[in-house]
Order: structure tokens, then C-alpha cells, then sequence
């Protein structure tokens, strides 16, 4: 079985209609988690935790669609096929 790894991440943005970071080294990583339910329920959190803020966002990175160019297929050749 593909482990499916999603990152959550957020921060200020530059423009709450963008997806550009205002101060990248400021990044906010929430962490790693092995499912996207898990990781669902720690972006909402984070997105609760800073509703106040309009410029700031979270997001869902999924991991497993990363490409891999070491190898002939990646974990998002393999949800295509």
C-alpha cells in the first residue's frame, strides 16, 4: 500500500487573492500527517485558530504527488493509472 503524507502549512499572505507568502521565512508548518483526514482536521484548526486574520491562510499540501526523477513512475503516475 502508497503511504499518502499531506503537509499543513499556512501564513500571512501578500494578498488574501494570491498564494504568495508575505514573509516566507515565516512560513507556519503545522506538520506531516499520514492521512488527509488527520491532516483536515489540523488545517482546521489552524484555519479557526486565525479567522480574525484575513491575509493569513492554510493549506493542504499533498506529499505523495510529488514527482520522483529517480524513478520511472511516482505515486502520481500511479493514481492515473
Amino acid at each position: 500500500m502508497t503511504q499518502r503524507l499531506h503537509l499543513v502549512f499556512g501564513g500571512e499572505l501578500v494578498d488574501s487573492q494570491r498564494h504568495e507568502f508575505a514573509d516566507p521565512s515565516a512560513i507556519h508548518v503545522v506538520g506531516v500527517f499520514p492521512d488527509y483526514r488527520s491532516a483536515h482536521a489540523a488545517w482546521a484548526a489552524e484555519a479557526q485558530r486565525t479567522v480574525d486574520s484575513a491575509q493569513t491562510r492554510y493549506f493542504i499540501a499533498h506529499l505523495h504527488r510529488l514527482h520522483d526523477e529517480s524513478s520511472e513512475t511516482s505515486p502520481t503516475g500511479e493514481l492515473g493509472a
